[in-house]
């Protein structure tokens, strides 16, 4: 699971990207819903992956991809936010988060299923 200090670095960051997503995310995705679920550090601290769900993206796969061309930016934005919290800002990696839609589509399965009630007299 990591060390205390990337599991606190990881929050910091989650916390920290998921404002400047708010804040600066029109200029960077348009008008797409994106929430930061998770952040993992390598145990070096260099290197932070970062999980987004994408809600209302037609081509999610593209956006992320696009999220990626414009981490140098993003980290710009992150290094202003902890510079002087932390010795170095990591490089971002940028992944997508399709845990919700895999949710829905379980929900979805089970819904259909036929399960007879259980029966009451044993």
């Amino acid at each position: 699971m990591g060390s205390t200090r990337q599991k606190k670095y990881s929050k910091l960051i989650q916390k920290d990207l998921s404002e400047i997503f708010q804040k600066e995310g029109k200029r960077i995705i348009g008008n797409i819903f994106a929430t930061i679920t998770d952040v993992e550090m390598t145990p070096d601290l260099g290197v932070a992956r970062v999980y987004v769900s994408l809600m209302l993206a037609k081509d999610k796969i593209a956006l992320i991809n696009h999220i990626n061309n414009s981490k140098s930016e993003i980290r710009k934005y992150l290094g202003n936010k902890i510079g002087k919290q932390v010795q170095r800002v990591p490089d971002l990696a940028f992944y997508l988060d399709d845990s919700a839609a895999y949710g829905e589509k379980m929900d979805a399965i089970f819904k259909k299923l036929d399960i007879p009630p259980e029966n009451s007299e044993s």
